[in-house]
């Protein structure tokens, strides 16, 4: 082999590594996040509730006692009139 076949031989090799290491950074990054797809739900999911919902699942998740969570209910219930 000649010079010129080794220099092909070793820029073919070094863009072969540098395919596969991409694409395990590729695969890496897209599944760790726990969803699978980067993209797959908006980065801000309570930009678009019901505050009642939101309000419904805290008193659920025992984040709020019986007083607030009334309390708090009327406020919202009375601002949507």
């Amino acid at each position: 082999m000649d010079t010129g076949n080794w220099i092909a031989m070793i820029l073919m090799m070094s863009l072969f590594w540098g395919a596969v290491i991409f694409a395990g950074i590729m695969i890496f990054r897209g599944t760790s996040n726990g969803r699978g797809d980067r993209n797959s739900a908006p980065i801000n999911q309570t930009a678009h509730r019901d505050p009642m919902d939101i309000l419904d699942e805290r008193f659920a998740r025992g984040e709020l006692e019986n007083e607030e969570y009334e309390a708090r209910k009327a406020v919202l219930l009375g601002s949507k009139r």
